[in-house]
């Protein structure tokens, strides 16, 4: 399965978030997406996540477009925005478990999938708490929590390590790699330099135009844009 990009332009208006962008990533892939505040990072994640529609360009997921954002949900593509988007009035487990459950996972399994992915961004006795009980930076581990349990084809996270100190940060890096190790294609986006120095490539945006950094050897493919 392949997350492909063609032309892809964003605009607010007058304003262009992203210019236009070709991209390649296979499974497999781990790419940071850098670049300073407003210079459309989120933006592009959005794009790939069909959750934006594009001014111009298309993306696709194997040939066929991403689509809305319920479409790509449903064909593997998970999204970790900034704001972690967690039920408050759930525990941190059911923050996991339910999502699974609607999703077709049966009960057991989603438990199990949820106490493993807790345990691998060290909250595994923290699957009791409501989310309001939580601290930012945990609230944050909860969502990629989610995330790694969803198994997915494609994982965008937008800012994962922003909250998180130096051990947390490489659990976390840990943890999106393990998910390209099995399989996926994971991007995140980060104001980190040793988070991205961590991943396969570097795309970095400056005021939403695009250049490639090769960081060490992968199984992608990420053609300049």
């Amino acid at each position: 399965m392949t997350l492909v990009t063609r032309g892809l332009e964003v605009r607010y208006g007058d304003l262009v978030a992203v210019h236009p962008l070709d991209l390649e990533l296979s499974p497999g892939t781990l790419l940071a997406v850098t670049g300073p505040s407003g210079a459309g990072k989120s933006s592009l994640l959005w794009a790939l996540a069909g959750a934006l529609t594009p001014y111009a360009g298309s993306v696709t997921l194997d040939g066929e477009p991403v689509g809305v954002r319920a479409t790509a949900a449903a064909r593997g593509v998970v999204m970790v925005p900034q704001g972690n988007g967690l039920a408050v009035m759930l525990t941190a487990a059911e923050n996991i478990v339910v999502p699974l459950i609607g999703a077709g996972v049966p009960g057991a399994e989603a438990a199990r999938r949820a106490a493993a992915a807790l345990a691998l961004v060290g909250l595994e006795e923290s699957g009791n708490h409501l989310v309001e009980e939580l601290s930012g930076g945990q609230q944050q581990r909860v969502a990629l929590a989610r995330a790694f349990a969803a198994r997915g084809a494609v994982l965008l996270a937008d800012e994962p390590t922003s909250d998180l100190d130096a051990t947390n940060r490489n659990r976390i890096i840990e943890g999106l790699r393990a998910e390209a190790e099995r399989g996926a294609i994971v991007v995140m986006s980060t104001h980190d330099p040793e988070a991205a120095g961590q991943c396969d490539r570097e795309l970095t945006l400056d005021e939403g135009r695009a250049r490639w950094r090769e960081l060490s050897p992968t199984s992608g493919t990420a053609p300049g844009a």
